[in-house]
């Protein structure tokens, strides 16, 4: 692969999905019909925490994020796990058909699962849409804004002494001494030679 960065010229959104249990940043989110009940489809890391939980839950919401979105939100979702972090405890949310629902985004989709194919690195879960929303009317975040803009919506801060990797495509931040070889990014699947060090 020479330069993975070509992807950042897709034109897509981001977004952050939520499941009962925890949630993340996402991109790969696309329309698969049309209708009142159209189908999304969204792609999620296996190595995500996220993906065990879209797994074991039957219903999912995005959240569209904002050029003018909270860098605390994105930090939250999108460089943390829900393994070891309450991400809810860190913003506020709304309990819509079941799923929490992140607050002060362009809106928000609710879906119910269909089904979920197997894509290699990812899984691509499939989801009805039963209710949605429009909170703000404001300039959505695409995943182009978001590359060139994040150095300033996503601060990387270590405490003393401690060692920070960043992952040059997709800014995931690595804390470690040193990153092991057959180390990958949880986010965009990449390995540690794509990781810069930082502090």
């Amino acid at each position: 692969m020479k330069n993975p960065k070509i992807t950042r010229k897709i034109s897509q959104g981001v977004y952050i999905l939520t499941t009962k249990g925890g949630g993340c940043v996402v991109d790969a989110v696309s329309r698969a019909s049309a209708g009142e009940q159209p189908l999304f489809t969204v792609a999620i890391a296996k190595t995500n925490h996220s993906h065990q939980l879209l797994q074991d839950n039957d219903r999912f919401a995005l959240s569209v994020l904002g050029e003018k979105s909270n860098p605390d939100t994105i930090q939250t979702f999108g460089f943390c796990s829900s393994k070891d972090v309450d991400k809810f405890a860190n913003c506020e949310t709304d309990e819509i058909e079941g799923v929490p629902v992140v607050k002060n985004t362009l809106g928000y989709m609710v879906f119910e699962k269909v089904d979920a194919i197997d894509a290699d690195t990812h899984t691509i879960f499939i989801g009805r849409m039963i209710e949605a929303d429009v909170t703000q009317d404001e300039a959505p975040m695409t995943y182009a804004y978001y590359q060139e803009h994040k150095d300033d919506l996503v601060k990387t801060t270590t405490a003393k002494g401690e060692t920070a990797w960043v992952c040059k495509v997709c800014g995931y931040v690595y804390y470690g001494d040193e990153i092991p070889d057959d180390y990958r990014c949880p986010l965009c699947g990449l390995g540690k030679e794509y990781f810069i060090k930082k502090g």
